[in-house]
């Protein structure tokens, strides 16, 4: 058959993109259709405008701790517009940059919603249909909020940047990492915050790291109750009345909801077109992305495999590298490191220390104390170290950080790991002193044994 397009990509967010650079790299003719912005979640409504607010939000702190060292400082008033008309302007530029690179690659980008219509045809959203060998979809995942009287009246994720002013009390549903990370952001630019969810937060997380960032979160002043469902939120003249299940009541200015986030597939064609879903409507593929119509592959969040962007972006690459440049490769999902953006920070690979009880043959290894900086500085912020050992072969299985950068210092750690290093490998190298990192080649005591 002749068709229009060699590759036709329904998603402009991290992988999508970078699928349809590198296929068109291959020589493939491309075409991609984003019904949004360019960018997608991570870059237009996730881990960019967020990580800039993170950095907005640590400033008081900075300032408190600058202080304690010696100097005269005072934070004065957040500028939440000024803040958020850089931030604008930054997403636009790394829109435009997305956009730019499909251009130069020679992929052909279209600015609407498209579906999928057929094995080899999608639909645009101004009824043009396109024919096409292959079709992947990226079109990533949406944030749920349960149903309920007034579930109409709270805020995503989405929402939080387009803000025109902060609230003074925010509620914040939800224990998962995007809900802590916007509870720490949003106590640190002076909102009054007041986090509910049904279990403890931070669950699947090691559990010593876990309770360590929630001890200093609500030292930090975040109002933390778990055990609480919403079964009503009511607006009122002056704010929004919450009411739960246990018959507490309380009234804030805005809720946010961060409860989980659900593959976008919704309306797409898919079950139409025989693609086979998943229970919460993730598209079901192998190690290459490759769904049951051999035709079409996905990747990203929308395959609910690990939702992280840069997961994302060697699954495209892979299947680009596979479909269109002879080099035939599965997706790699082993020792994935990431970092959560609390305030501490939390960075992770490998095994927790539950998995490693529940798997046996395991050493642990735990340095857990005030840093330097912040013992100087009259503070009673902690962080810790933890290795995870298995003790036959001594490989490193696992390593979780709480300290501030932990995202930097998981970055190295992960590459260690991922290469098989072992504990004796770790305490060869020779420490780098004085930094916090250097408790990792110097604790030499298993702690707990399994």
């Amino acid at each position: 058959m002749s068709f229009d397009y060699d590759l036709f990509v329904i998603g402009g967010g991290s992988g999508g993109v970078r699928a349809a650079r590198i296929s068109a790299g291959h020589g493939a003719r491309v075409a991609l259709a984003e019904e949004y912005r360019m960018g997608g979640t991570c870059v237009i409504r996730g881990c960019v405008p967020k990580k800039l607010m993170v950095f907005a939000s640590t400033a008081p702190a900075a300032i408190e701790e600058a202080r304690a060292y010696g100097w005269s400082a005072d934070a004065g008033q957040f500028d939440w517009p000024g803040f958020r008309g850089k931030l604008d302007a930054e997403l636009d530029r790394l829109e435009a940059i997305f956009r730019r690179g499909q251009e130069n690659a020679g992929v052909k980008v279209f600015d609407q919603r498209a579906t999928v219509s057929g094995p080899h045809e999608v639909t645009l959203a101004d009824g043009t249909k396109i024919t096409t060998k292959h079709i992947l979809v990226a079109v990533g995942g949406r944030p749920f909020v349960p149903e309920f009287p007034g579930c109409d009246l709270v805020m995503t994720s989405n929402d939080i940047f387009k803000l025109d002013t902060l609230p003074e009390r925010i509620l914040i549903v939800g224990g998962g990492y995007i809900a802590c990370e916007f509870a720490c952001i949003l106590n640190g630019l002076g909102v009054q915050v007041t986090q509910y969810n049904r279990s403890p937060l931070l669950r699947g997380f090691d559990g010593e790291a876990r309770d360590l960032i929630v001890d200093q979160m609500q030292a930090s002043g975040i109002e933390i109750h778990t055990h609480v469902v919403i079964t009503e939120i009511e607006k009122t003249e002056n704010c929004l009345k919450v009411t739960c299940g246990d018959g507490r009541e309380d009234e804030f200015d805005a809720v946010l909801y961060a409860t989980g986030r659900t593959p976008n597939t919704e309306g797409l064609g898919l079950e139409a077109a025989g693609v086979e879903l998943g229970e919460r409507g993730e598209v079901m593929v192998d190690q290459w992305s490759q769904t049951n119509v051999p035709s079409i592959f996905a990747v990203g969040d929308v395959t609910d495999r690990i939702n992280l962007t840069p997961v994302a972006i060697r699954e495209g690459h892979a299947f680009a590298d596979t479909v269109f440049g002879a080099n035939a490769r599965p997706s790699d999902h082993e020792l994935v490191a990431s970092a959560v953006f609390t305030q501490p920070e939390f960075g992770t690979v490998g095994i927790t220390e539950e998995e490693a009880e529940e798997r046996g043959n395991a050493e642990v290894y735990v340095s857990s104390f005030r840093p330097m900086r912040s013992s100087f500085a009259g503070s009673d912020a902690r962080v810790l170290m933890k290795l995870i050992v298995c003790r036959e072969t001594r490989r490193v299985l696992g390593c979780h950080i709480v300290a501030p950068e932990a995202g930097e210092l998981i970055q190295m750690v992960g590459i260690a790991v991922k290469m098989g290093a072992t504990k004796e490998q770790f305490d060869a190298t020779c420490a780098v002193h004085p930094t916090m990192g250097e408790e990792l080649v110097t604790m030499r005591n298993p702690v707990r044994h399994y």
